[in-house]
């Protein structure tokens, strides 16, 4: 697997993230002790809730977010689960796909399932990991890059158009069946804040308990989906070729990799046994109370309706708004209502409810096209009675946000939206995959949790009130737009793509 840039986790830094800290913390149980054992020897009724009830835990910086993920999979006994949409081939995805070996190598049975439209890594380098005995891996819905040829490709652009669209959104990482993730985060240094010049502002959350559950049964009906094809089935005669020593060779590499320290610093390795008794304050940090976990089936909908066709997913959220009694609160990187939507929001801003969103830019959006649409809609939204914010690329919070903000100072890297969340009625949250736009409405699966919590709907609308602030975003109304924060080239490019039709596939 080969790497873009390199990056460093910094002890320093680590101890002043909480959650980081806290996970870190964990490390002082034995490989060998299941997560339930453990959980139960450190908090009093918790394993008892997590048979009625899920403990929720918001994570908002991209590096807790990231040990977080790093314990769970140094510690579990028994499976790690992880479907993504993007897994990249940069250090953070580097290093995860180490981890996750070194997890097989322990006896952890590890399955991974990947979309097939942006995945980066050669075919040669899946292969490799998927030959170790305890590592499945399998590509959803592969049409586009993992064992296509370049005319192949081209084909199937014109005789599978709706195929090529439909994509696998979700990203849910689940551990041992009695931990998960889910949230905006892809496996890439970007989504981290360990990317040198562009970083998403993103937002996960973290379950123990019974919405695992139901989380763990998403997974395999994705898994055992037609859609979901092994890569050595994709791969059939390279797979054939490779020997148990080219297998090994490929793990010696990665591991050889993980342990350089100008990718992975020591240090870090060091704090994690400093830090033996700090889990079970998170655990009491957590808020527990029913979560329901929604999800679309595999293909998202029968594919009858062309691009359009809606999904389990799409009918949840929005009779979720449109059940609102008096304000949502909403956080999105692409803003493109989708048939209705616009209408919805107009009638409910008639029964007296407040909306607010928060979206990119032109100046940090890192999707022209999907900025266009709203670019075309942005006036009806505000005659709607939406309030609109747009982030700045430069926001303030990104130094609060951005533990390693004073190493990626001197690039002064741009810092976009990614997070996809919502606050209805100060009471109702959602944290999930799904964009505000067609395409996460009618083509890609989506995934993600409504909670109900009036502690979680405080912490959560402090989050997107924060990132509204004048610092960080700027107010857009029918006076003002500010769209010539950028350069000409920009402004030109979207005036480009506003001319064309594809307002169905953003």
């Amino acid at each position: 697997m080969t790497t873009t840039r390199p990056c460093k986790f910094s002890t320093r830094n680590a101890r002043r993230s909480v959650l980081a800290t806290l996970m870190l913390g964990l490390a002082s149980m034995s490989a060998a002790q299941p997560l339930t054992e453990w959980v139960e020897q450190n908090c009093e009724n918790c394993v008892s809730r997590m048979e009625i009830s899920t403990g929720a835990y918001i994570l908002e910086k991209g590096e807790e977010a990231l040990v977080g993920r790093a314990w769970l999979t140094q510690h579990a006994e028994n499976s790690i689960d992880v479907q993504y949409f993007i897994w990249s081939t940069d250090n953070i995805g580097t290093l995860a796909a180490e981890q996750l070996l070194v997890a097989a190598e322990r006896g952890v049975s590890v399955r991974v399932l990947v979309d097939d439209l942006l995945i980066d890594a050669e075919g040669a380098t899946l292969l490799l990991l998927a030959a170790h005995q305890n590592v499945q891996i399998r590509i959803y819905n592969p049409n586009v890059s993992v064992g296509k040829s370049f005319f192949g490709r081209i084909w199937n652009v014109f005789t599978q158009f709706r195929g090529i669209n439909q994509r696998m959104h979700d990203k849910t990482a689940i551990f041992d069946g009695v931990a998960g993730i889910t949230g905006g985060r892809n496996m890439a240094d970007e989504y981290f804040d360990f990317d040198e010049n562009y970083n998403f502002r993103d937002r996960d959350i973290l379950l123990l308990g019974l919405a695992v559950s139901d989380m763990q049964e998403n997974f395999e009906e994705f898994w055992s989906s037609s859609l979901a094809v092994p890569v050595s089935q994709l791969l059939e005669s390279d797979h054939r070729a490779i020997t148990v020593e080219d297998a090994r060779s490929k793990a010696e590499e990665l591991h050889a990799y993980a342990n350089d320290p100008v990718n992975f610093e020591p240090e870090i390795r060091q704090s994690i046994s400093e830090l033996a008794y700090a889990f079970p304050e998170l655990l009491r940090k957590m808020t527990w109370q029913p979560v329901t976990f929604i999800s679309d089936s595999p293909g998202k909908n029968d594919g009858q309706d062309g691009l359009g066709g809606g999904g389990q997913a799409t009918e949840s959220l929005f009779e979720t708004i449109r059940n609102a009694k008096h304000s949502i609160l909403i956080q999105s990187p692409y803003l493109i209502m989708p048939k209705g939507g616009i209408e919805l929001l107009a009638e409910l801003n008639a029964r007296g409810v407040r909306t607010r969103v928060v979206t990119n830019s032109l100046a940090s959006t890192d999707n022209i096209a999907a900025f266009s649409g709203y670019h075309r809609q942005r006036p009806r939204l505000l005659e709607a009675g939406v309030e609109l914010f747009e982030f700045k690329p430069h926001p303030g919070i990104q130094k609060e946000l951005v533990e390693r903000y004073p190493r990626l100072a001197a690039n002064d890297p741009v810092f976009a939206l990614h997070a996809k969340s919502m606050v209805i009625d100060d009471r109702l949250i959602f944290i999930g995959t799904f964009n505000l736009d067609p395409r996460s409405a009618n083509l890609n699966t989506e995934v993600g949790v409504l909670i109900e919590s009036e502690e979680l709907a405080r912490q959560l609308t402090e989050s997107i009130e924060r990132d509204m602030r004048p610092e960080n975003s700027w107010q857009t109304t029918a006076q003002y737009a500010p769209d010539f924060e950028v350069g000409r080239n920009k402004r030109i490019q979207l005036g480009f793509i506003n001319l064309l039709p594809i307002e169905p596939l953003l």
